[in-house]
């Protein structure tokens, strides 16, 4: 009997990390260079407009300055009424998305969701009341079934989405960026705002730059910190993991 619970205990830890990864390869900064991508971009709540602006920006830019093919692109958005191609943004759908990118050679999987956030908790996708939370343990599966060791950047944009930045999500293949820190608020989602303070100023410092992901966070850090003065409100502290492998990780862009 007891080694009947043992090996149940085993199972259900298993079941709770998802599948096991080899080591991370050291990579070259030269097999870092020239990616392209295989993405999955969400707008996980249609109470805004926001997210799904911000969704639909970045999905521009990253086939524009062709980063990903569109083939390669899988949109999903809250909105009841969604253009052709584009998902229900519900967490089922989302995780099985990003399990099923599959890079091949030369690829790396590219994640962007935003949307409301719960403390603890993940970000919030409505669209599917008996199951809502995007949380960080199935997401860190979805990643290890669709994307293994490939170069994984990850975006989670909304409140308290610092709690993604914890082990098993922290791999050293892995640059992941998020909008605030663990216990605070991101701003910008009133029904006025085009874009979320965070999904505008980390679009832009992609779109405005071609070095390192780090140095796009660093000014959107930056620029999130200077509208968070002016509109006198605490500060979101948007926090980042750089995994060791990836660290010399480009933006995706293969052409301005």
């Amino acid at each position: 009997m007891r080694a009947l619970l043992l090996a149940g205990l085993a199972l259900l830890a298993g079941c709770a990390t998802g599948p096991e990864l080899p080591p991370v390869p050291a990579y070259e900064a030269s097999q870092l260079n020239g990616l392209t991508w295989r993405a999955v971009v969400v707008a996980g709540d249609a109470s805004i407009s926001a997210f799904d602006n911000a969704a639909e920006r970045l999905s521009r830019d990253l086939v524009a300055r062709r980063a990903v093919e569109p083939g390669d692109l899988r949109r999903y958005s809250a909105r009841p009424r969604r253009p052709a191609g584009v998902q229900l943004a519900s967490a089922a759908n989302v995780l099985d998305g990003i399990a099923a990118l599959k890079p091949g050679a030369g690829q790396g999987c590219l994640v962007f969701a935003t949307a409301h956030g719960a403390q603890d908790r993940g970000l919030v996708f409505p669209a599917n009341q008996n199951d809502p939370v995007f949380d960080p343990d199935r997401l860190h599966q979805a990643l290890a079934l669709g994307c293994g060791n490939a170069p994984t950047v990850v975006i989670l944009s909304g409140c308290f989405a610092g709690g993604y930045l914890r082990p098993p999500m922290l791999r050293a293949n892995r640059v992941i960026l998020t909008a605030a820190r663990r216990d605070r608020t991101s701003f910008g989602c009133g029904a006025g705002n085009v874009f979320t303070e965070f999904d505008d100023c980390l679009i832009g410092a992609m779109e405005n730059g071609q070095g390192p992901w780090q140095d796009a966070f660093a000014a959107a850090r930056l620029c999130v910190a200077a509208r968070e003065r002016i509109q006198n409100v605490m500060p979101s502290e948007p926090q980042s993991f750089i995994g060791a492998a990836v660290a010399a990780l480009r933006l995706p862009w293969r052409s301005q």
